[in-house]
């Protein structure tokens, strides 16, 4: 199986008085097709993980290889450029244009790879069908409704066909219906092959995925269901 994420013998301190050790020695290893679940209390390196997973930031120590790219040895424009090219990213706070229509914030996605306009609404429109979306790609997207615009966020993050979607807390803002809408799409999207690693507190998300990876104090403490 290949690898399109991983995390080898990372630590992550954050400097201050004393200096804070988000992470401890983390390795996880992320293959073609895996659905993962990364879960841990508050405090336990989470959103460290994500950003360094998403080359947001950059480990202290050890190595972090999005598809199969050292993200330490890149400079800042090929970072981008992995990360424009290979990833797509889902946050809790949607991050959309409110003005912009769902087809436009999908084909937003595109824009910084140098993607012609006719090509990026034909791929948007595609990315907006795989979720669920078509009928509304007209529709700005303040207005719709919450589990709607998480919808748009995730069809912008398939729209680049990348290694792996990282989703954090994709529910976080939504009710109980629609955040199990959104859970069971991102199951019927891996079903169709994407790779996809969800950060979430929830432990009823976390159960319906085929793996389970612990965090608690910056270390790994379980990685059960899947690969190491």
């Amino acid at each position: 199986m290949t690898p399109v994420l991983e995390l080898r013998d990372v630590h992550k301190v954050y400097p201050g008085t004393p200096p804070v050790a988000s992470l401890r020695g983390v390795t996880v290893t992320v293959h073609a097709g895996d659905l993962v679940a990364v879960v841990g209390p508050s405090g336990s390196g989470k959103t460290t993980l994500l950003n360094l997973a998403a080359g947001l930031d950059r480990p202290s120590r050890g190595s972090v290889r999005i598809a199969g790219e050292p993200v330490e040895r890149l400079g800042d424009r090929q970072l981008s450029g992995v990360r424009a090219h290979r990833l797509g990213v889902v946050f809790q706070q949607f991050v959309l244009l409110e003005r912009s229509t769902a087809l436009e914030n999908v084909a937003t996605g595109l824009f910084y790879r140098g993607v012609p306009a006719p090509e990026r609404r034909r791929a948007a429109h595609a990315a907006l069908d795989r979720a669920g979306l078509a009928h509304r790609a007209g529709f700005p997207v303040a207005h719709l409704s919450g589990g709607e615009r998480q919808r748009v966020a995730i069809a912008r993050s398939l729209v680049g066909r990348p290694a792996v979607v990282l989703a954090d807390e994709p529910t976080g803002n939504l009710d109980s219906a629609a955040g199990d809408s959104v859970v069971a799409l991102l199951h019927d999207l891996n079903a169709g092959g994407v790779t996809i690693v969800v950060i979430t507190h929830d432990e009823r998300i976390a159960a319906s995925m085929r793996r389970r990876v612990s965090l608690r104090d910056g270390l790994v403490v379980a990685d059960t269901g899947g690969g190491s």
